[in-house]
Parts: structure tokens; C-alpha cells; sequence
């Protein structure tokens, strides 16, 4: 699906007053079954976090401040705004069977759990080393995010695409077709038919004409 067309799926997708958000989107067959019409759900009270102060993306290295994983630095694969969630890639996983059938247990995987905002801590990538961080503006207007423990700027990941191509970072290769080359216009539109255009590209002369048909 482009992202255009899952934008605008995302945008027509109208959620109760007390939907409760998880891992899935909510116009998944998934997020639906949890969330069934008609049914109620406990009421989980998330601290209010403005869009503007949010300042982890996914790609940032950040570190594990609390949990079994403490300590550890990961990749953010996955951001929860509603539920103050970030994902880390193979960081603070639980293992669980899935696929279970009457004679087949299932197979065993591990996938990662969302760990909240507070439990973790951006990486000074200077250093390598956790810190706190705020948001100031440069002499150009830029916003940045700048690290209080060194004064240091933290610059955004750069977003690449599912399948972990950047396209900023894309180098062509032999085989690539140049951007020149793709507007370069090599058609000609004309009104003969396909045939009579290789005809007169070979060269060949054609004299022969449909006999005349009459319809009454």
C-alpha cells in the first residue's frame, strides 16, 4: 500500500472517546477484535505529551533506564503517541506461541514489547551516552534537539523506507537508471498504428490496399 493511501485510510478511521490504543492500528482485524463494539475497557490515563515536546523518532538510539533490559542501547523501531510507547528493536522481548492447534503447539517467537517514554533516555551520539534533552532554535530558525549534558545538537534520524533504504544516503549503481535520463523524453506521439510505424522504420513499403467493402 503507498503512503498516501494508508494517510488517507488513517485519516477517515473514526475512534471512540474511550478507545483504548495498543501495538496495532486501529483499523486492523486486530485492534477491531480487542476493541469490539459495544464493549468497555478499563480507562488507562496517559500523561499529556504535546506533539512539539515529543522529542524520541523512530530510528534514534536511545538506552533502557529501568526493566530487565536496563542498561542496554537500541534502535526505536516503532513510536506510540497515544500510550507514550516506544518499541527497540530485539529489546525487552517476551516469548509466546502462536499458531497453537489441537496437535501442533504452536510456533515459539519472541517479539518486543513497548516500554513507556520515561523508562528510556535519548544517546549523545558524541559520547554514547544517555542524556537528557530540549528543544532550542540555532541562529538559522532551525529547531534542534540539544543534549544538556554536553550542549551537544542531536540531530534527527534520517526516515528510510521498509526496506531500509535511505533515500538521501542512495548511491546509483551501474545498472541504476540516472534521474537525467528518466525525463529525458524519448517518445514521439504520432497517429500511426504500431505496425506502421516498425514498417517504416525497416523500411519496408507496403502497396497493397483493403478491398473496398459496402455496407447496406
Amino acid at each position: 500500500m503507498r503512503l498516501t493511501a494508508l494517510l488517507a485510510v488513517a485519516a477517515r478511521v473514526v475512534v471512540p472517546k474511550d478507545y483504548r490504543y495498543g501495538t496495532n492500528r486501529p483499523w486492523t482485524v486486530a485492534a477491531k477484535r480487542l476493541n469490539p463494539p459495544g464493549k468497555r475497557r478499563k480507562k488507562v490515563h496517559v500523561e499529556p505529551i504535546a506533539n512539539e515536546d515529543w522529542s524520541v523518532f523512530r530510528g534514534d538510539t536511545v538506552e533502557i533506564l529501568a526493566g530487565k533490559d536496563k542498561g542496554k542501547q537500541g534502535r526505536v523501531i516503532q513510536v506510540l503517541r497515544k500510550r507514550n510507547w516506544v518499541i527497540l528493536e530485539a529489546l525487552n522481548t517476551h516469548y509466546r506461541y502462536i499458531g497453537k492447534t489441537g496437535d501442533y503447539r504452536g510456533s515459539y517467537i519472541a517479539s518486543e514489547a513497548p516500554i513507556l517514554l520515561r523508562d528510556i533516555a535519548l544517546v549523545d551520539p558524541f559520547d554514547r551516552k544517555p542524556s537528557d534533552v530540549e528543544w532550542r532554535f540555532t541562529e538559522e530558525g532551525e529547531r534542534v534537539r540539544v543534549s544538556l549534558r554536553t550542549g551537544r545538537i542531536i540531530p534527527k534520524p534520517i526516515p528510510e523506507r521498509r526496506d531500509g533504504i535511505v533515500p538521501q544516503q542512495w548511491k546509483d549503481g551501474p545498472k541504476d537508471t540516472s534521474p537525467e535520463e528518466t525525463l529525458e523524453k524519448t517518445y514521439t506521439p504520432s497517429l500511426k498504428t504500431l505496425e506502421e510505424e516498425v514498417m517504416e522504420k525497416m523500411g519496408i513499403q507496403e502497396n497493397r490496399r483493403h478491398r473496398s467493402s459496402y455496407w447496406y
